[in-house]
């Protein structure tokens, strides 16, 4: 989705893990690997645009992890949603900022329908993040948490 607006846009950041694996992909424009996710669009809540996202770009539904509970709610103007893992706040090309809402999910398997045929995904083990000197800070410990927490 193009920008909606052009300083700042809210994205979600999806850190899949299945069977002590996390999924990252190398970007095709920034050249570095990343999580699953874009833009969060105007119709949608965050946790609808982070299973959207993982939908999209590598074809897996995903179950979204909460760090708290998350109530039912009898209101029907209430909705809760799951709390995600981690915010941050970055520079893309150093004119325009993006709000990430970071979000830990598990998969049933690992059979990926990349959207783009030629994008690089890799599913990675702890050993072999730590050992990754290509990718970046945020990215790793962000990856290191959710295996942390949804590995078996």
């Amino acid at each position: 989705m193009a920008h909606i607006h052009e300083l700042i846009d809210w994205t979600a950041d999806v850190f899949i893990v299945h069977e002590n694996r996390v999924l990252l992909r190398m970007h095709e424009k920034y050249h570095t690997l990343l999580a699953v996710g874009g833009h969060i669009e105007l119709d949608e809540d965050p946790v609808a645009a982070a299973k959207r996202e993982c939908m999209e770009e590598v074809g897996l539904p995903v179950h979204i992890h909460s760090t708290s509970d998350v109530p039912e709610s009898s209101e029907k103007d209430l909705r809760y949603l799951e709390v995600p893992d981690g915010l941050n706040i970055h520079y893309v090309n150093g004119t325009h900022q993006h709000i990430s809402v970071v979000y830990f999910a598990t998969a049933e398997h690992t059979n990926i329908v990349p959207e783009h045929p030629e994008d690089t995904w890799e599913w990675l083990t702890k050993e072999e993040l730590e050992k990754r000197t290509d990718i970046r800070d945020n990215i790793k410990h962000y990856a290191l948490r959710a295996l942390a927490l949804l590995g078996t």
